[in-house]
């Protein structure tokens, strides 16, 4: 961590936001208000499996998976999130109940953790932010949700693999070969093979 990493965090946090909307300074100070810099080393649990979380994150710099686990302990990856991405337990803070997922750094990881329930207040009374939501809502949740089922159930493992490959091409070396295989239901004995046949 480096002497004005806080500083820089939120201004790629606001620099994030405003990508999907502008949002006025008034509603900048409320939100860094309701926001604190936070340091992960690599393999902490940021939210554990069976927590009710409060809160949920904007990374500035490392890597974070959202996974799943099974009765016999077998690890299943839904999503990696990299810089400028927002990892959180979206169904259990909107429910109050504890999260199905965990999340963990995968590499130091520097966040942003945004207090949910203060977020929901500030949203209620600011427009801007409200736009925000919308938009971020429609490009990460519906769209990118619709195309990854459809990927789940229409293409093969080769398919999803090369997929993987175009959409995230910044991760393909940062991450470990089973976590990219875990994230696409194959083995990692399975995706060395395709990755050999390529």
């Amino acid at each position: 961590m480096t002497l004005h990493d806080d500083e820089n965090a939120f201004f790629a946090l606001r620099e994030s936001l405003e990508s999907y909307s502008p949002i006025s300074d008034e509603t900048w100070r409320a939100f860094v208000g309701i926001s604190k810099f936070r340091s992960l080393t690599k393999h902490s649990i940021l939210y554990g499996s069976g927590e009710v979380p409060h809160s949920y994150a904007y990374v500035f710099q490392g890597l974070m998976r959202c996974f799943v686990c099974d009765e016999k302990g077998n690890e299943y990856n839904k999503i990696f999130f990299n810089e400028g991405t927002f990892p959180g337990a979206m169904t259990a803070l909107l429910t109050s109940t504890p999260t199905t997922h965990a999340f963990e750094a995968i590499e130091d990881t520097l966040i942003i953790e945004i207090d949910f329930s203060a977020y929901r207040k500030l949203m209620i009374e600011r427009n801007d932010l409200k736009l925000f939501q919308i938009y971020y809502l429609e490009k990460n949740w519906l769209l990118a949700k619709d195309a990854r089922e459809i990927e789940i159930v229409q293409d093969d493992a080769t398919a999803r693999y090369l997929r993987f490959i175009k959409q995230h091409p910044s991760l393909v070396d940062r991450l470990p070969q089973y976590h990219i295989a875990s994230h696409l239901g194959i083995t990692p004995t399975q995706l060395s093979r395709i990755r050999k046949n390529l």
